[in-house]
């Protein structure tokens, strides 16, 4: 958690907000690993694209205290070009007035190929420290070199975020869930890419093609900046609210201590999102 977060926190603890009671306090020092509940924005893309501050306003009454953007360059066809009407500074003020902190983004590969340095300083007016990409975009059968030519372009961009202060970031996505001479490819990459210039952050409900959240965090220390929840029920194999369902969210996020995990977004339907933070507040690990 940054400074300011934990500046946040101890006030709120103090009830140096406005109408804070000692109930809620309690309800925010029971968040897993006592970081702030987030939500990543990919879910409500719709709602952003007609009222970015309105929806924000609404994730901030469903209890979220931080949000993950997608960039609206390389998500514009997602329901994110909508956010270039704003500039960066913009963007932080309509979430701080909402009471939000956004400290991470997704961005799409192609368009830090074409442009990093453009997307550095969006990022940095926005305020971001965690810069992520869903995938690395390699063939779905790629051959070892395939996968050393996407971690070395991978590296390089890495270090240059790291020139500004930001942390380069991967998810697990397409390219990452193949196989490769008969291992992850996910594996061969936690091989392949420099620990400090380039972190992980995990999709939980990769569980779904085997891919298990603790087991991972414990596996690979202090590789992972951050996580997307979503909850499983491994006897429907449907994605339900964080806190129902078959995972054990306690292993998971003891785990993720181990794994390096700084936050975590809940990623699904809004509904979902919402039926997941009653949990998240009350969880204590």
């Amino acid at each position: 958690m940054s400074d300011i977060s934990r500046r946040d926190f101890a006030k709120k603890a103090t009830g140096a907000a406005a109408g804070f009671t000692l109930a809620t306090a309690l309800e925010l020092h029971a968040n897993p690993l006592g970081f702030p509940i987030g939500c990543q924005t990919w879910p409500v893309r719709d709602m952003i694209a007609k009222d970015f501050p309105g929806t924000i306003k609404t994730l901030a009454r469903a209890g979220f205290q931080t949000v993950e953007l997608c960039s609206p360059v390389g998500y514009a066809d997602s329901g994110f070009a909508g956010l270039t009407k704003y500039k960066g500074s913009e963007l932080k003020k309509i979430l701080n007035d909402a009471g939000v902190a956004c400290f991470s983004s997704h961005f799409g590969i192609e368009e830090l190929r074409k442009d990093q340095e453009d997307r550095i300083a969006w990022a940095k007016d926005v305020g971001l420290t965690q810069m992520l990409v869903p995938s690395l975009n390699g063939p779905k059968n790629p051959t070892l070199d395939d996968v050393k030519r996407s971690a070395d372009e991978y590296n390089k961009m890495g270090e240059k975020a790291g020139r500004a202060g930001i942390q380069q970031g991967l998810h697990n996505e397409d390219f990452e869930l193949s196989k490769v001479g008969g291992q992850r490819t996910y594996d061969v990459l936690f091989g392949l890419l420099d620990p400090e210039l380039v972190k992980f952050q995990f999709q939980v409900s990769t569980i779904s093609d085997g891919y298990d959240a603790a087991q991972y965090f414990m596996k690979y220390p202090g590789r992972f900046i951050s996580m997307h929840l979503q909850g499983w029920d491994s006897n429907t194999r449907k994605i339900v609210a964080v806190g129902q369902g078959t995972l054990d969210w306690k292993k998971i996020f003891t785990a993720a201590k181990t794994g390096g995990v700084k936050n975590y977004f809940v990623e699904m339907d809004l509904e979902k999102m919402r039926a997941s933070v009653p949990y998240l507040r009350k969880l204590q690990v």
